[in-house]
């Protein structure tokens, strides 16, 4: 089992690639020395799952997000907020979300979005919680609703942060951490992102594998089971970070899993 201790702060555990193998998931991970991790909730459903979780593996580091993504946003109405009010009442939901907009799919017409957006900022300011962030292709929208909200929240994480320079700093100046994934280990696709990773301040850094999702591309053969993404290959996406920012893997765990720690208000 690895000493050093990683925080892997977007975790999609109830997702119905883990189904049956949860425990050899959360194994592998306390392995890699994956000892943190915070379970997204993208729906009521998912959100009431991520909880479950967390009840099901008591001592296993975990913790839930409850929320509902701008893909099922048109799912969004006064008894979904009023479930959600409820979830983030549980002492092991830390966080609201993940909350915000997708213009990229529209998965969700862009008024629903917004509607369910601003509303789930407004809950997560009234309770006092960090929110868990999903902008993609819609920053000129996304920046004035969060910018609003701001002030009113104790902490906010752009989760899989993929944008460029100009949005990067937008979301520094409103003191936001930062979200990286897998997407940084992706030759085609994630060179723009490795050129700004030095950027971020050293407060403002998180780390996360958004499992099952973004499987690093440049892992070695053989590919991992299921050919999924797993919190337990956290690590090897924070060996690329550290290197890009010239530093030693077990500075940028500490560094890390300091940060969750406040952004999670521990």
């Amino acid at each position: 089992m690895s000493t050093t201790q990683w925080a892997d702060i977007g975790v999609n555990l109830g997702d119905k690639q883990f189904r049956g193998d949860a425990d050899a998931v959360l194994e592998r991970a306390r392995e890699a020395g994956v000892t943190r991790m915070l379970l997204t909730g993208t729906s009521v459903a998912e959100s009431r799952q991520a909880l479950t979780l967390c009840r099901d593996y008591p001592g296993r580091g975990l913790r839930a997000t409850a929320g509902i993504h701008p893909h099922n946003a048109r799912f969004f109405d006064d008894d979904a907020l009023a479930e959600l009010a409820g979830l983030l009442d549980e002492p092991e939901v830390t966080a609201a979300g993940e909350m915000g907009l997708d213009f990229n799919r529209d998965f969700s017409p862009r008024p629903d979005q917004e509607k369910a957006f601003e509303a789930q900022l407004a809950q997560a300011a009234e309770r006092g919680l960090p929110v868990f962030l999903h902008q993609r292709d819609a920053h000129d929208r996304f920046l004035p609703l969060l910018k609003a909200w701001r002030d009113k929240l104790p902490a906010a994480v752009v989760h899989c942060f993929t944008d460029g320079r100009r949005a990067l700093y937008d979301y520094l100046d409103l003191d936001c951490h930062i979200g990286i994934t897998g997407w940084v280990c992706d030759e085609r696709r994630g060179k723009a992102l490795a050129e700004l990773v030095p950027a971020i301040p050293a407060a403002r850094l998180l780390v996360e594998t958004d499992a099952p999702y973004l499987l690093p591309r440049d892992l070695p053969e053989p590919p991992p089971v299921k050919r999924r993404n797993e919190p337990c290959l956290l690590p090897w996406i924070g060996r690329r970070l550290a290197a890009l920012r010239g530093e030693t893997p077990e500075a940028l765990a500490a560094l890390t899993f300091a940060n969750s720690a406040v952004f999670l208000g521990d």
